[in-house]
């Protein structure tokens, strides 16, 4: 049986993903924020996901040659 690792205060996708760390997956509804309207306003507990959504969004649209690894765990590629 694997142990598998929780990202406890981990913020950045690229480190989660290579790490091998558990990475639940919220891409799917990042299309739908991203074409039904202009500003969002991300009010969310702390610890909740804020900062790692912004890592994701920026590791995907800076266009940098990500590993398969970092793009299969994706909804959206």
């Amino acid at each position: 049986m694997d142990i598998q690792k929780y990202s406890v205060g981990l913020q950045d996708f690229k480190e989660i993903i290579t790490g091998g760390y558990v990475y639940v997956d919220k891409t799917r509804y990042v299309h739908k924020l991203l074409t039904t309207s202009k500003y969002y306003f991300l009010s969310r507990p702390k610890r909740f996901g804020k900062s790692l959504l912004v890592s994701t969004l920026y590791h995907l649209f800076k266009g940098e040659n990500l590993p398969n690894a970092m793009l299969t765990c994706l909804a959206l590629v």
